[in-house]
């Protein structure tokens, strides 16, 4: 159920890639941040939510049936939205991080219409 290729070779798009990179530009954004009773855990959640997209996206790529793909490209979705979600509290408790976290939710925000419209199109697939 392999959700990478979309049929055209020439424009392959790695979607593994593309959510392992983000998780970890997304690491290396909080590594700075200074810890406290606030942000420290705003950062465990930031950084599960957003690993966790990436791994859920292989997950998915490893789906033995087409509801467990479909699944696993919900969960997806769900992460990334959550993931936004902790950039906007983070942004909160501080302010001085809003230009760097607004570069991050941009990506989820592509990520979640990405995996919606990988959703909607697995419900017309036969497997």
């Amino acid at each position: 159920m392999d959700h990478q290729n979309n049929g055209d070779d020439s424009r392959r798009f790695d979607l593994a890639e593309r959510t392992a990179k983000f998780g970890e530009e997304v690491i290396q954004f909080l590594k700075p941040i200074k810890r406290n009773a606030v942000t420290a855990p705003l950062i465990r959640q930031l950084v599960r939510s957003a690993t966790s997209i990436g791994a859920n996206d292989v997950e998915a790529d490893e789906a033995g049936s087409k509801k467990e793909f479909r699944c696993r490209i919900s969960v997806c979705k769900r992460e990334t939205r959550e993931t936004q979600y902790w950039l906007r509290m983070l942004v909160a408790a501080g302010p001085e991080h809003a230009e760097s976290a607004r570069k991050h939710w941009k990506e989820a925000n592509e990520l979640v219409l990405i995996f919606g419209a990988i959703h909607r199109r697995s419900k017309d697939t036969k497997s």
